[in-house]
């Protein structure tokens, strides 16, 4: 407590303060902007911060990191256009409440979940870093390869709702991520000889085609029609209503969100697909989902924020990166001279509870600035169609082009584009899509890793309890609707 209490007393300084308000203005300025993700700007400020001191510079990235994760879902919910890869969950059921004139709903209801998955998974973080950091150093290859089969095991639930489309569009994701070179054997597939293909195909273009092209493209189709206006007194935060409504959501969502932000490699875009398939699966209104339902903005982004939370864990207790962004995070404490470890716990532990206390302020102040600003982010919508989507095609061309200066991204964005136009035509979602290629390499890799582990035996596996909990809840989830009929029918012959 005392440790926590000087971390209080550090973020209490002008300076610091000063930094973390301008890194949550800036994280959610640039989460908003399609493909810009948080991760780039972090990468790109960080030689900023070499002369700013641990504290302050460690703070100003962490309060990037946290706002980007919000600022995601602003243009995912008023275009359809995830500005971080983490909100295409959110894009889901946030760009149907805007386009039913629920804009300023969908932004409030994002905001205050995304404060509470972040407040949750810090808190969480405060107190059980160690423990948390020993579980999650326990997780090898079979342990990530059972995680990762769990969550293609939802795929034919998760998005629309018909059962085949969502595993054909899963099955399309898993083709994609096929592409590429092999890392375990060096072979090259279905790279057809195209050199920007032996990489594989990355997962920011495809998000960005299937999300803000497609849509474009769809809108371009219509272009004859009436374009949708909100409301002016629709533009409105949550009340009390809306939140009984979506507590269980939330709550789902933060749970899940700091257990996977917790495991290396993860990440929030894996924490926040899972959560809106839970989301979904224990929600009072299921019949909701799809057409705009204010739980499936509520879970995916309550999860995706306490990822951030959760993904601090391995990178200050065991330095081992949670995700790309803490991986420069990282970076940048090596540069300071901190060395992440179970010894900071001991040696640094009023820097570390400072570092905590600057995430906690960050969600704050970006609560604070989504519900006052919801009724502003709203009003995008009512920018006319002719320079609304001329701009967010370009933003779209730089989101894809930036990260590996690569026309070939450029290229397969328009491609997933009109994938994305042609699913939206023919009824299929692109969460389906989405969660096989995030997932798809990971089962891949995993899976071989465990074998040369196992010395290609699989029953190694039953010697995994974690693995093995996992495996036979993957299985239980899988079995479940045909127990369920089973279990109708006999009531039914009994009856």
């Amino acid at each position: 407590m005392e440790a926590f209490l000087g971390g209080l007393a550090i973020l209490l300084d002008p300076y610091v303060m000063l930094m973390v308000l301008l890194g949550t203005v800036l994280g959610i300025f640039v989460g908003a902007l399609p493909g810009i993700s948080g991760s780039t700007t972090i990468a790109l400020l960080l030689p900023m911060t070499i002369s700013m001191g641990p504290v302050p510079a460690i703070c100003f990235l962490g309060a990037i990191y946290c706002a980007a994760n919000f600022g995601g879902s602003i243009t995912a919910i008023m275009v359809n256009a995830p500005g971080d890869p983490s909100a295409s969950a959110t894009a889901l059921e946030g760009f149907k409440m805007a386009e039913k004139g629920q804009a300023g709903l969908a932004l409030g209801m994002s905001a205050i979940s995304s404060a509470i998955g972040g407040i949750v998974s810090i808190v969480v973080l405060i107190f059980a870093a160690p423990l948390l950091a020993r579980a999650a150093y326990s997780f090898g290859p079979p342990e990530y390869f059972a995680l990762a089969l769990f969550g293609l095991s939802m795929c034919a639930a998760i998005g629309g709702d018909s059962a085949l489309k969502n595993l054909m569009a899963a099955a399309l994701g898993l083709l994609i991520a096929t592409v590429g070179m092999d890392l375990t054997t060096g072979v090259e597939r279905y790279a057809f000889g195209v050199m920007e293909l032996s990489d594989g195909i990355g997962f920011v273009p495809v998000l960005i085609g299937l999300f803000a092209v497609g849509e474009m493209l769809d809108q371009a189709t219509r272009r004859f029609g009436k374009p949708a206006i909100i409301a002016l007194d629709a533009a409105r935060v949550p009340g009390m209503a809306e939140m009984r409504k979506c507590w269980r959501s939330i709550w789902i969502g933060s749970g899940i969100g700091t257990f996977i932000g917790a495991l290396p490699a993860l990440g929030a875009t894996t924490a926040a697909l899972i959560g809106y398939n839970e989301t979904k699966r224990w929600s009072k209104h299921q019949h909701e989902f799809g057409h705009g339902s204010i739980e499936g903005v509520a879970g995916p982004e309550a999860a995706n924020n306490a990822a951030v939370g959760g993904s601090m864990v391995p990178t200050l207790a065991l330095g081992i990166p949670g995700s790309a962004t803490t991986a420069i995070i990282l970076a940048g404490l090596i540069v300071q001279g901190v060395r992440p470890g179970p010894h900071l716990f001991t040696e640094q532990p009023t820097l570390l509870y400072a570092v905590f206390a600057s995430m906690l302020a960050a969600n704050i102040f970006y609560l604070v600035m989504g519900l006052t600003m919801a009724k502003f982010f709203a009003r995008i919508s009512l920018i006319p169609p002719a320079f609304l989507w001329p701009s967010v095609f370009a933003l779209s061309l730089i989101g894809a082009y930036g990260p590996n200066q690569s026309m070939g991204d450029v290229w397969v964005m328009l491609a997933a584009g009109v994938v994305g136009l042609l699913f939206r035509r023919a009824g299929f979602s692109p969460a389906p899509l989405i969660m096989g290629l995030v997932l798809g390499g990971m089962v891949e890799e995993t899976l071989k890793q465990s074998l040369l582990i196992f010395g290609d035996d699989l029953t190694g596996f039953l010697h995994r309890p974690i693995a093995m909990t996992l495996i036979v809840v993957t299985l239980a989830g899988l079995s479940w609707p045909l127990v369920a009929r089973l279990l109708r029918g006999v009531r039914g012959a009994r009856a």
